[in-house]
């Protein structure tokens, strides 16, 4: 069967698998069928049959390569990137998450033909074995999540087969609730949780938030008045519960309360007043915010502290994407994150030869001839279009797909050809041939 007929069998057959497929994510999805648009996607290949195809197997195989070899960020965070229909392509990346951040991930896409792209969120435990927390809906690039616990996450990126295109990849911070006091941000917080109280017999539970007397102190969520009473160290104090999150929020210290027991409020509806009531008498008027879950006081700070706003970073220009590029130091280190300070995954060589798969102007991503992936400093490369220097064959010489001894053979190059040697990689040489074609030759079978 020719290739055109083998593209259009696999299109059609995976259209078709999709078409059956479930689209629910969490607890009402069938339990007999996966659980996230990416595993129904794989189950829609098997379905096919089109697992056993290399192109197939492939795509599943970066699926689960990701999650082992992901790549360390700092949020926020962007970077852009290049997938290509004829080699199945995933990312993964890892970030610190507590408990209270509120995160966007978005992927926009530029191609020929739209893609679909996959956001799945799983959580790493002690041993990096992974759990998925959260995923992005069936045809929608975007998803937003709330971390349930303190801990190390990783977020895969995964096309559907067969679409080429370009993408950006943004990753931003907020709080998860609504700031409590009006007009106020977390820059007027002036005590935080677990500060010394009563000469070390107890520790703050909460938040101060100081505010001039009679300042509303609002909903930051949506949820149920569940108390409205009065107490010795919080005076006038209301309790609102989010049923969502499972957590209760604290208001202490009002002038006067807003609310009645049971009422339902929406985020910025006023439940009461700042003031210095209870054991606040002898201090300014300020609002004691405090988040209480089945596991006792919660820091509220992550809840409501102001984002960083948008990442920043400055995209890498599409032109440059899946470029090849050498090392132009004597010694270079590829790191798991785009930073000096970051892990070192490998020293590299003078002229090692590097593929771009995305990154920013400063820190490229990049894809060394083994598939191994890390970040190196753009300063650090260079063009491979000028040669390192001319060679004249000896011998005739096989010109290979990869640098591989087992890599398919892409030409011979007869004896007494000439060749352009653009970069190396673990006694491989990548050159040009005067024809223009690239591949790579093994170095023990030229002579000097």
């Amino acid at each position: 069967m020719e290739f055109k007929s083998v593209f259009r069998f696999f299109v059609t057959s995976v259209g078709v698998a999709l078409l059956h497929a479930c689209t629910g994510v969490g607890p009402a999805t069938n339990l007999f069928r996966p659980s996230s648009p990416h595993d129904q996607y794989g189950q829609s290949l098997k379905d096919a049959k089109l697992d056993r195809t290399a192109l197939g197997a492939d795509w599943a195989a970066a699926g689960e390569r990701a999650l082992r070899d992901s790549l360390t960020i700092s949020i926020p965070y962007r970077e852009s990137g290049y997938f290509s229909a004829n080699k199945p392509f995933a990312v993964g990346y890892r970030m610190s998450a507590q408990r209270g951040d509120r995160f966007l991930v978005k992927v926009e896409t530029q191609g020929q033909k739209e893609a679909q792209v996959f956001i799945d969120v799983f959580a790493l435990d002690d041993r990096n074995r992974t759990s998925l927390q959260a995923a992005s809906k069936a045809d929608t690039n975007v998803l937003a999540w709330e971390p349930r616990r303190t801990q190390n996450f990783l977020i895969r990126i995964q096309p559907e087969l067969l679409r080429s295109g370009n993408y950006t990849i943004s990753i931003t911070r907020e709080p998860a609730l609504s700031f409590p006091v009006q007009g106020r941000d977390s820059r007027q917080i002036s005590s935080f949780f677990g500060a010394s109280r009563d000469a070390g017999r107890r520790r703050h539970e909460g938040v101060d938030i100081f505010a001039p007397r009679g300042t509303p102190a609002v909903a930051s969520v949506d949820g149920v008045i569940t108390g409205v009473t009065t107490n010795s160290l919080g005076g006038n104090v209301v309790f609102l519960s989010d049923n969502e999150r499972d957590i209760r929020l604290y208001y202490a210290h009002l002038d006067r309360w807003n609310v009645n027991a049971g009422q339902r409020v929406s985020i910025g509806d006023t439940v009461g007043y700042v003031g210095n009531t209870g054991n606040a008498r002898t201090t300014g008027p300020h609002l004691h915010f405090g988040i209480y879950s089945s596991g006792g006081a919660t820091d509220p700070l992550p809840f409501i502290r102001l984002g960083r706003g948008p990442a920043r970073q400055a995209l890498l220009p599409a032109s440059r994407l899946g470029d090849s590029v050498r090392v132009v130091a004597a010694r270079t280190f590829i790191r798991s994150a785009p930073g000096s300070d970051a892990p070192v995954v490998r020293e590299v060589v003078k002229s090692t030869a590097l593929t771009i798969a995305g990154g920013t102007e400063t820190w490229l991503r990049i894809e060394l001839p083994n598939g191994e992936l890390g970040y190196v400093a753009s300063s650090a490369t260079e063009t491979i279009k000028r040669p390192l220097r001319r060679f004249a064959l000896t011998t005739s010489t096989n010109l290979l797909d990869a640098a591989d001894s087992q890599a398919g053979i892409l030409n011979t190059l007869p004896s007494g050809s000439s060749i352009d040697i653009l970069s190396v990689f673990a006694g491989f040489q990548l050159v040009r041939s005067m024809n223009g074609q690239i591949g790579w030759v093994n170095k023990g079978t030229l002579s000097y």
